[in-house]
């Protein structure tokens, strides 16, 4: 049995934050098979002791394979500290599993062109892999093609991660692997063998009126839906809306656009989220954050507070049925920046619902620069998302 301990520890002494979280780690350090994994998420806030934070968590744990991040805000155990620099560990025990870390430069991703090279580069193929941890700085790699190229190279295989987080003055962050820190690029780990990762990811919003066909689209302007300029179906889909719906939508309009077009009804979970840039009555077009194709289902969609925290639960609520049964060990939550108490009004939301409906405390995470993790069966970076990953045995 896979076991697992996490600790979260706050204080601008970094000494004492880490002597904290280590302490809780020893329930698993000593126990027979030690640790396979840690996961490590410290406050940017530490920057200048990032290196000696790294090096005691690492050789303290004894972990096999250590992987992590900076973060503007920090979460572990229920709780989300989004002020005060914090540490969140999370050591695993995972007899029988496959952990493979990889270090990827910017260099590295260019050269990095076909499956092949990423099989090598990984030393895996994909077979062997059942699903990816990826943390990355979001200023020196192109996060985007980095989830494209290690999708493509490992296809049908979640990624689940986050992109890095610090001060945004600065524009620098720090991703780790092992004993070391780096303050560019990204770490991934392949996890395969006995253990592998469901995931949930919620992107905040709630589908508004009914689903839509595009029948043209130019680039990231859709010119028509259902034969029809795509600017009046978006006005007669807000005019329908209740005067609730209404006051809600203002400021919080999206496009969903399906990733599986075979389902006979579309609901939460179903589509990709992404920004409307803008709408020209003149033209009839609707910009938006992505590329749709024509044939495509599209659906607006209305992010706020209230949907959030209603999608949340209801994908959590999803993924516990599909467990039937088998308790996840550990759990990873990589939290948009968007989210929190700025969105929620309250502290410890998306964490303190993981543990609510998962009976969850074993978790680690930080707020991210944008959280990546697949819709259907591809994966995205995203933004204002939860994306979190349940360490659970392979059927």
């Amino acid at each position: 049995m896979g076991r697992a301990a996490a600790a979260l520890a706050q204080g601008s002494d970094w000494e004492s934050a880490l002597e904290a979280v280590l302490r809780s780690a020893r329930g698993v350090v000593d126990e027979p098979g030690g640790v396979d994994l840690a996961l490590l998420f410290a406050s940017a806030a530490y920057q200048d002791r990032l290196p000696d934070i790294v090096r005691r968590a690492r050789s303290e744990t004894g972990a096999s394979v250590l992987a992590g991040c900076s973060g503007v805000g920090i979460i572990g155990q229920g709780r989300e500290i989004e002020q005060d620099p914090a540490i969140s560990l999370l050591s695993l025990s995972l007899p029988g599993a496959a952990l493979r870390p990889v270090r990827v430069t910017q260099d590295l991703l260019k050269q990095s062109s076909a499956p092949a090279d990423w099989h090598a580069l990984a030393g895996v193929g994909p077979e062997a892999v059942n699903a990816w941890l990826l943390f990355c700085d979001p200023f020196q790699i192109d996060a985007e093609a980095l989830v494209d190229s290690l999708s493509a190279a490992y296809p049908g295989k979640p990624l689940i991660g986050g992109l890095a987080s610090g001060d945004p003055q600065a524009r620098e962050t720090f991703v780790f692997q092992d004993d070391q820190v780096f303050a560019d690029g990204a770490v991934a780990v392949a996890v395969g063998g006995a253990y592998t990762v469901k995931t949930v990811v919620s992107q905040g919003a709630e589908p508004l009126g009914e689903s839509w066909t595009i029948t043209s689209a130019r680039g990231n302007v859709i010119e028509t839906i259902g034969q029809r300029p795509a600017f009046d179906v978006l006005v007669e889909t807000m005019r329908a809306l209740p005067a609730d719906a209404q006051r809600r939508v203002q400021r919080n309009l999206l496009v969903g656009l399906a990733m599986d077009e075979y389902r006979d009804a579309f609901g939460r979970g179903d589509f990709l989220i992404r920004n409307l840039f803008g709408a020209d009555p003149t033209s009839g077009g609707v910009a938006v954050g992505a590329e749709p194709k024509v044939g495509q289902t599209l659906q607006f969609q209305l992010r706020d507070a209230r949907a959030a925290d209603e999608e949340l639960r209801d994908l959590l609520g999803q993924a516990k049925k599909a467990l039937d049964g088998r308790e996840p060990v550990a759990a990873v939550l990589c939290s948009c920046t968007g989210r929190g108490e700025g969105l929620f009004g309250e502290p410890d939301h998306d964490a303190r619902a993981l543990a609510e409906l998962l009976d969850l405390t074993n978790v680690a995470g930080f707020f991210c620069n944008g959280e990546i993790g697949p819709v259907g069966s591809r994966n995205f970076l995203h933004g204002y998302t939860a994306s979190i990953a349940l360490f659970v045995p392979t059927d």
